[in-house]
């Protein structure tokens, strides 16, 4: 099976028909416009690629999801979100989950290499500036942990109808990305959306209730909630109620 050249005009083929070797890569070429990015995920396919590359899209098998329901808490990180909430509900308010106030500064702290020896990223400079004009438009959101007034962790990913994608997370201080998560996972279900996507298998997502399920499904899935109303989003305080507060 052969890799397909995407042109400016061309659609993506069927995600079936994605290598299996590199898993689920699906086409190259085409670019990073909104459209194109929004037909993509509305086809269960995300970008993924190094500077050096042209845009590499992706559609894997299996898909890894977070099903909201199945969101798994340590005990250590339960134990912090309830001191958290005793906190707020005594009115101190020095660690808390916000949205959208700042998604420059958690999309470009994504963008950073990890300390591990990795020599990059892959949220390019291309694709931080096509995320930020989604952003723009209401699609693409952030989820901040602030502690003190400093920003310490957080998360980004594109919305769609009832569907979320997850992109990537960062973290500056210990269960700060998690915090993150847990609060967006309990604002999706106010919202009815039942499903993060998580793309790729990662140990850390499993930790945290992440599971791989078939691409079929998931394309079927995504299909049928994107095609839904888009949810209401706005800067502002998340509580543990997933109530988003102005």
């Amino acid at each position: 099976m052969r890799l397909t050249w995407l042109d400016p005009d061309t659609p993506f083929p069927n995600p079936e028909e994605a290598l299996q070797e590199p898993a689920g890569l699906l086409a190259a070429g085409a670019d990073l416009s909104i459209p194109r990015l929004r037909a993509a995920y509305r086809q269960g396919i995300f970008p993924w690629f190094s500077a050096d590359e042209p845009p590499l899209w992706w559609s894997p098998d299996p898909r890894m999801v977070l099903q909201c329901d199945s969101l798994h808490l340590s005990h250590s990180l339960g134990k912090r979100l309830r001191q958290i909430a005793r906190a707020q509900a005594a009115g101190d308010y020095s660690t808390v989950v916000k949205v959208d106030t700042a998604f420059t500064a958690v999309l470009r702290a994504c963008a950073r290499p990890a300390h591990n020896g990795q020599p990059g990223t892959w949220i390019t400079r291309e694709m931080q500036l096509a995320y930020e004009a989604w952003h723009l438009l209401g699609h693409v959101h952030s989820l901040e942990t602030w502690m003190d007034g400093e920003l310490v962790g957080g998360l980004y990913g594109v919305s769609l109808g009832r569907m979320f994608f997850g992109e990537s997370m960062f973290s500056r201080a210990t269960d700060a990305s998690k915090i993150a998560l847990a609060h967006l996972v309990w604002f999706l279900k106010n919202q009815g959306i039942p499903w993060v996507d998580c793309q790729m298998h990662t140990a850390h997502l499993s930790t945290l209730g992440a599971a791989p399920i078939p691409r079929q499904q998931f394309i079927a899935h995504v299909q049928q909630y994107t095609s839904m109303p888009d949810i209401v989003w706005h800067p502002g305080r998340l509580d543990q109620a997933g109530i988003l507060h102005l």
